[in-house]
């Protein structure tokens, strides 16, 4: 018998370890898979933070280039992204410089031409027109500057139309110390500003047609104090952004020919008085802000801050009397701009007695065309100042 318990211990032994073989597989296989879900988990985390590429399920759609830019109301709610935003007047307060530093909307650019005004500094960029409107396009990672007449003033407003891209941060600088200085970031997601240490401003944005949206963002600074919307929305109110200032600005494109980026609309100016003390001083001022569908007397929604400001003052100040003067560029035939003019003088006086209740006897609309300019027409800067609405106290 004991011949036998060495085969009986070799043949349990063998036995434990036939059992003992899945059990050890199958709880690797746990521990395998616990890692890799950690693993992924830390992936999210980081592609989260930063932005590196953009998702495959959130890349814009090989049509989208082609597709007619459609502006939506950005919504701040984080659980409809279709709803839209509540209305504060706290955050209506944007209002454009009236002196222009810089405009163009590409209009006088060759199409498949780099802008002639810009100081192309790397990547791959042209001006493309989409939907009737033309916009630089980018297909790569790549920089340019906006050389500026002067030092940027104490007060200025910038303005610009952006199609992003999902993942990918869009920058602009107002000095060439970017490691000192803070700076805009936009992307499909979220947009304010940033820095180069701790400081972020940044406000998520909702849009349910993100990947083919194009964004209107609008900046106002004074000193050190800025200001930064999306689609009329405030997203940034930094007291102490401290963007530095040059004799340029330089946006910093993210952008991939599968994941081109849209910039259209670049308007730089100097900030303005108050509206009623310069009404009060020269009796005539240009209200910047105003806008219009091409062609058209219909009112864009980004006019609603500078129409409200309008109507807050005429019912602060009831004896004030004003002519509404539309005017236009010479492009066109005369006849036409005429008639164009003076219908976007009486949408502005409609606006004002239909929204703020200001009686129609105090107001006068009055067109006339390319008759008055007050720039040559020669530019796209020339023509943007010519196409304006001014406000005359009577």
């Amino acid at each position: 018998m004991r011949s036998l318990r060495p085969a009986t211990t070799a043949a349990a032994l063998l036995a434990a370890l036939t059992l003992a073989a899945p059990a050890a597989q199958a709880q690797g296989s746990i521990l395998q898979r616990a890692k890799q879900r950690a693993k992924e988990k830390l992936e999210k985390e980081i592609d989260k933070k930063t932005a590196d590429t953009p998702p495959p399920s959130a890349a814009p759609a090989a049509s989208s280039e082609e597709s007619t830019p459609v502006r939506k109301s950005v919504s701040t709610s984080a659980d409809d992204a279709t709803a839209a935003p509540a209305k504060i007047n706290s955050g209506a307060d944007f209002t454009p410089g009236t002196r222009v530093l810089f405009a163009t909307d590409f209009s006088r650019d060759e199409i498949g031409d780099f802008p002639r005004r810009f100081e192309l500094k790397s990547g791959n960029m042209e001006v493309a027109e989409i939907g009737g409107k033309r916009f630089l396009r980018a297909v790569s990672y790549g920089e340019f500057d906006v050389p500026l007449p002067e030092m940027l003033p104490e007060q200025y407003t910038l303005e610009f139309d952006l199609k992003p891209v999902s993942g990918w941060g869009q920058y602009v600088y107002f000095t060439p110390e970017r490691d000192q200085r803070n700076y805009l970031q936009f992307s499909t997601d979220q947009g304010g500003l940033e820095g180069p240490g701790s400081f972020s401003a940044l406000t998520q944005v909702k849009n349910p047609n993100r990947e083919t949206h194009v964004f209107k963002v609008q900046l106002m600074v004074d000193g050190k104090y800025a200001k930064v919307y999306m689609d009329g929305v405030r997203v940034a109110n930094a007291p102490n952004a401290d963007l530095g200032r040059s004799n340029k600005i330089t946006f910093l494109v993210r952008a991939s020919a599968d994941y081109p980026v849209l910039i259209g609309n670049i308007r730089l100016a100097a900030g303005g008085k108050d509206l009623y003390k310069a009404l009060e001083e020269s009796g005539r001022v240009t209200a910047e802000g105003i806008f219009f569908d091409t062609n058209s007397d219909r009112l864009r929604p980004e006019s609603d801050a500078v129409l409200g400001q309008i109507g807050e003052m005429l019912v602060k100040h009831a004896d004030m009397r004003l002519a509404i003067e539309g005017h236009t560029d010479n492009v066109g035939q005369p006849a036409a701009n005429q008639t164009l003019s003076q219908k976007r003088a009486a949408a502005v006086k409609a606006y004002l007695v239909t929204k703020h209740g200001v009686d129609a006897a105090r107001l006068e609309a009055k067109g006339f065309g390319s008759t008055k300019p007050v720039a040559p027409n020669a530019d796209e800067a020339g023509r943007q100042k010519n196409r304006r609405v001014e406000l005359v106290k009577l």
